[in-house]
């Protein structure tokens, strides 16, 4: 029997979502001075924990200072004060709803211009044509780095813990650092990391492994998983449900699907493969084969915006529905649909030729509504999206000039 939208979701770590409606992680891109949240970012949670989602989870939170996906990104090392992320934790609950950290590391996804480090399981770079060059070039990582990496994870979820938050999301998706261990087009690797599925999804099994021991029972665990990379010959449907057998012994509570990373980017709905081409729900055929054989409950997160389409993802068997654009334009949308309304307002599309462009503009104008939300203004979802990528550049070239301050300061660059 299917789950209705506004059912409680009782997880194997005793957590309790209150519905089935979580705001997916989106990359805000809003740290404060020393890569920590400050008002804006908490405004922003509490303007979320109001709207009746069931759960909130963060946009990246870095887990390595020297590593960030962008200049404004969070960091919660060793090195962090705790009490910023105190405070955001407590506005994310203030509606009644749980909030997890999402953790993780970008690897080789990182800007050319960004001080820092730029990993990868091999030294193989980002591929967008004319535009490889807004990205690092990587080298591949040692044993002993991978091991600080996953003690890395494992630290930024205990501190997580500590300060308040329901639980973590290891992020192994969107090309970042663990999704590359898993591409057999990025991950060239000849050692015990590289070759078969097994050895390529190790780095994410070490760190599921390390988080579940460092945070209580009672802590959800949870993975982002690519339901396929849409690059021929990546990672695809039966990796995922492979990985997925793998992480169900491991004390996993939920796994969210998603797809695509920077050099395929699906995840902003411009797919580059004919199943996820449909207008809403872009990888809800990938995960209706997927919930056949899943041990564990599944979220799924793509272009979700209305009731109609959230309740068909629940019907085909899938736990929660992930919502992330459709939130950054009206943040109280879970409570719409609980009282039969819609959302009367939607993001401009981005319908550029250039996918690279269109995928950093759309990510742009997200970012666009998301700091007018903490500012306390209402969204702005016409802006055209010259302006957002404008303001954008500014905003992220004034946030370089801060992290490149700061990060030679920072006990947690090692």
């Amino acid at each position: 029997m299917a789950s209705e939208l506004f059912s409680p979701l009782h997880l194997s770590s005793e957590a309790v979502l209150r519905n089935r409606i979580a705001k997916a992680a989106m990359e805000e891109n809003m740290a404060g001075a020393g890569q920590l949240p400050d008002t804006q970012l908490i405004g922003l949670y509490r303007r979320w924990a109001a709207g009746g989602a069931g759960l909130l989870i963060t946009g990246n939170v870095m887990v390595h200072a020297e590593a960030l996906t962008g200049p404004a990104g969070v960091v919660l090392d060793d090195a962090a004060p705790l009490e910023p992320f105190t405070q955001w934790a407590r506005a994310g609950k203030s509606g009644g709803g749980s909030i997890w950290m999402q953790i993780n590391h970008p690897g080789r996804q990182i800007g050319s211009d960004m001080p820092g480090v730029v990993w990868g399981p091999s030294a193989v770079g980002v591929d967008l044509g004319r535009h490889s060059g807004r990205f690092g070039r990587p080298t591949a990582m040692t044993p002993e780095q991978i091991d600080a990496t996953v003690g890395r994870f494992a630290t930024t979820a205990r501190r997580a813990e500590e300060a308040g938050f329901d639980g973590v999301e290891i992020h192994a998706a969107h090309g970042y650092l663990l999704s590359q261990f898993l591409s057999p087009l990025v991950n060239k690797r000849t050692d015990r990391w590289g070759g078969s599925l097994e050895n390529r999804a190790r780095m994410l099994l070490d760190v599921v492994r390390a988080v579940r021991g460092v945070v209580s029972p009672s802590f959800a665990v949870a993975v982002k998983l690519n339901s396929a990379d849409f690059q021929r010959g990546g990672f695809d449907a039966d990796d995922a449900r492979q990985v997925i057998e793998w992480l169900a012994p491991l004390g996993v509570d939920l796994v969210e699907l998603s797809g695509g990373s920077y050099e395929s980017p699906a995840m902003t709905g411009r797919p580059t493969d004919s199943r996820t081409a449909a207008r809403e729900a872009y990888f809800l055929e990938l995960a209706k084969d997927l919930v056949t054989t899943s041990p564990l409950p599944l979220m799924l997160t793509g272009g979700i915006t209305r009731r109609e389409t959230a309740q068909a993802v629940l019907d085909s068997g899938v736990a929660v529905v992930g919502m992330g654009t459709a939130l950054s334009v009206t943040p109280d949308l879970p409570d719409r649909w609980r009282a039969a309304r819609e959302a009367d307002r939607r993001l401009r599309p981005v319908t550029w030729k250039d996918k690279a462009l269109a995928s950093a503009a759309s990510m742009a104008m997200v970012r666009h509504q998301l700091r007018r939300i903490a500012r306390g203004a209402d969204p702005r979802p016409g802006t055209h999206p010259v302006v957002a990528l404008m303001s954008e550049r500014r905003h992220q070239r004034r946030a370089l000039r801060e992290y490149s301050s700061w990060l030679p300061t920072s006990k947690g660059g090692r």
